[in-house]
């Protein structure tokens, strides 16, 4: 697939059919209905697009959960939680292991008075094995307040080693796919940040399984092209198989901006050009969310000469991964760390 082919397919995704919209009304297969692209379809004129396969439309920018445990003050991080979704932001990220649970306890705090209805709601677990993820999964729920998530992902899936964990026998597959029929979680993904050979596969040892995934979540960013690119490598088989695509990163946790590599409406509109479900950005502030919510309102896809031009500028800053930091060291591995985690 071109660029500009990609490009295209990002357009033509940014606004859902309206039978995706409310009810998400679905064939019999479990599609969604043709229907004809209309106005943003979003809360407060947001653009949503399809989680893949699902079958559910989500807002184009996310809200990252790591950061909803850094504030001083919990109260200040239920005012972001609510002003993202007061602001059309549907799709909220987590995970089991972000601040010691305290992103999704805090973020659970946000979600009642009626605001976990509005929302589709992700959390990520570390787990390998069968009972730490069953344990892991249902931390997750009582520290979120809630029943059942809508997305539960394994973490960090950044070794040689995880796919093979993952599948075997009284693996963290058969917990995830437990959970599922017991009404715990309605989908099943994966993540990783540290390079797309994992990514690759884990999706072959789940067609070894007959086993399919609903979403894959992966940096994309204007240096990711650069190096060891998980949009030239993993993107296109995403797009093939119809998994929900989760991209994150979109500033390499801030370094891009902070450097003067590029704006943060050029990394973020750079990410939503390509055909990403939904953009998973950090928001340590409501000033973070606006700024969000701007550039998510006024999207509009990137032409080809602007991405052109934005890559052929970034490529110095991106040469063997030097300002992801996430992929070329082990800063940001929290299971490496923490490798009790894992079970």
């Amino acid at each position: 697939m071109t660029r500009r082919e990609f490009l295209e397919l990002a357009a033509a995704a940014t606004f859902v059919p309206l039978a995706a919209c409310g009810g998400h009304t679905k064939t019999a297969q479990g599609g969604v209905e043709e229907g004809t692209p209309d106005a943003p379809a979003g809360p407060e004129g947001l653009p949503q697009r399809m989680l893949g396969r699902t079958g559910v439309a989500v807002s184009i920018v996310g809200l990252g959960g790591y950061h909803m445990g850094t504030q001083d003050a919990e109260e200040e991080s239920v005012r972001i939680v609510r002003a993202a979704i007061d602001g059309g932001i549907t799709f909220l990220d987590n995970c089991w292991d972000y601040n010691d649970g305290e992103s999704e306890r805090r973020m659970g705090k946000a979600l009642q008075d009626g605001y976990r209805e509005k929302v589709f709601l992700m959390s990520k677990i570390d787990g390998r094995d069968a009972v730490s993820a069953a344990r892991q999964i249902d931390e997750s729920l009582q520290r979120l307040r809630t029943d059942r998530v809508d997305l539960m992902q394994i973490h960090e899936v950044i070794r040689p080693t995880d796919p093979e964990r993952c599948f075997s026998a009284g693996g963290a597959v058969e917990a995830l796919v437990a959970a599922r029929q017991a009404g715990k979680i309605r989908f099943i993904g994966f993540t990783g940040h540290k390079s797309p050979r994992w990514h690759l596969d884990m999706l072959r040892k789940a067609e070894e399984h007959g086993f399919a995934f609903d979403t894959v979540q992966m940096p994309l960013n204007v240096l990711d092209a650069h190096h060891d690119s998980f949009e030239r490598n993993v993107l296109p088989v995403l797009v093939q198989k119809n998994i929900g695509i989760i991209g994150m990163k979109p500033m390499a946790d801030a370094r891009i901006v902070r450097q003067g590599i590029a704006s943060p409406e050029e990394c973020l509109g750079y990410a939503m050009s390509l055909p990403a479900s939904v953009v998973v950005t950090g928001c340590d502030s409501v000033e973070r969310v606006d700024q969000a919510l701007r550039v998510a309102r006024a999207f509009q896809p990137f032409p080809e000469a602007r991405v052109d031009e934005l890559l052929a500028r970034t490529a110095p800053a991106g040469q063997g991964g030097a300002n992801e930091l996430y992929k070329t060291t082990e800063e940001y591995d929290g299971t490496t760390q923490n490798p009790e985690w894992l079970g």
